[in-house]
């Protein structure tokens, strides 16, 4: 227990210590004291919620300190000290509030497991689960959002697809669609911790999707997660009125997002997808851009929606784009029901659903 205690501090202390010294080392003249506060994240994944707290104060007071060092409490970058300061000390607050709905979804996956392999209703077990750990979207002023989620057929365990949407500070929205490889407990848990350590990277550092997925899957290798995970992550903002609305997303190794205009042109995002989270080496990622416009769908999924037994991946990714053509015009909702009541056979895989529409009313 003991060394397991100390491997588990190793991570978080190590990471503290690495940026603490790699702005002693830069010099004055380049001011990376903020990025302490990717310490209390990683603790939040690792160890319990006072642990956690206890980190936010160290990196709050490292982030102080290391400002006396890089002369950041002059009349002239007092202001800029203040709101570094400031985000370490919300990305702590959010790391222990993070820590803490980690340690409860663990004590809930304990207890449904231990539930599960002694009940007859495992599947209803399973789903509602699975459930509880996804969210509804949030109202976004300018945006229609329906998410859909369904377990594969055959599986009466948890799964590790995912969909999650929330605000960002600077007033877009973030959009992720995930899939982890396996169909138990273990595959939801990882994909609980991916989710909530993606959410706090989000909300903490002003980074596009690719460096959103990058500083994730740094994170995931860190924490030494035995796991291969996909994912696709976006940023959207509501244009008023007839303007475009700006998406920029980044994928790692997911299917790529299908985009529905209100004519009923289906067009593909389809673009030289990134690696995958959770292989050793490091990867680079790339953000790419299209403009959005009043009436148009976006539609992100798992691979559950468009694999078939048998079958190559393009012709699922033709048909999903043939049900588009012929549903752009229902409500995101309707639209997200009907191509799951549309899918041909048995579903073999979990299946998730994250269909965005530009509104045009910001």
């Amino acid at each position: 227990m003991g060394r397991l205690l100390l491997a588990r501090h190793a991570l978080p202390l190590g990471v503290l210590s690495f940026f603490t010294l790699l702005d002693l080392v830069s010099g004055p003249g380049q001011v990376v004291l903020g990025l302490v506060v990717i310490s209390p994240l990683v603790a939040a994944s690792v160890v319990r919620r006072r642990s956690t707290a206890v980190y936010a104060v160290l990196a709050l007071l490292a982030a102080a300190l290391l400002g006396i060092y890089d002369q950041q409490y002059t009349a002239d970058t007092l202001l800029a000290q203040m709101i570094r300061l400031f985000g370490v000390a919300l990305g702590g607050a959010l790391a222990v509030v993070a820590c803490a709905l980690r340690q409860r979804r663990e004590e809930l996956l304990t207890r449904l497991s231990a539930e599960a392999a002694t009940s007859r209703v495992a599947v209803q077990l399973a789903t509602t689960l699975q459930r509880s750990l996804l969210t509804d979207p949030p109202a976004v002023p300018g945006l229609e959002l329906a998410v859909r989620y369904l377990p594969a057929d055959q599986h009466a365990q948890v799964g590790g697809d995912w969909y999650d949407a929330f605000p960002l500070p600077g007033g877009s929205t973030m959009l992720v669609i995930g899939d982890v490889a396996g169909h138990d407990v273990s595959a939801a848990a990882t994909m609980a911790q991916a989710r909530g350590v993606l959410r706090g990277i989000a909300s903490t550092m002003d980074a596009s999707p690719a460096g959103v997925l990058s500083c994730l899957d740094e994170s995931l290798q860190r924490l030494g997660v035995p796991t291969l995970v996909t994912a696709a992550v976006a940023t959207v903002s509501a244009g008023a009125g007839n303007r475009g609305a700006r998406l920029c997303w980044s994928n790692a190794g997911h299917p790529p997002p299908v985009l529905a205009s209100p004519d009923g042109t289906v067009t593909v995002l389809e673009r030289p997808a990134d690696r995958l989270l959770g292989v050793s080496c490091p990867a680079a990622r790339f953000d790419h851009e299209v403009t959005l416009y009043p009436g148009d769908t976006l539609v992100l999924y798992t691979d559950g929606l468009v694999e078939r037994r048998g079958l190559p991946l393009d012709e699922g990714t033709a048909w999903l784009v043939r049900e588009l053509e012929a549903l752009s015009g229902e409500p995101v909702e309707r639209l997200c029901d009907l191509l799951l009541a549309d899918m041909p056979g048995p579903r073999e895989d979990d299946v998730a659903i994250l269909a965005v529409r530009v509104s045009g009313r910001g």
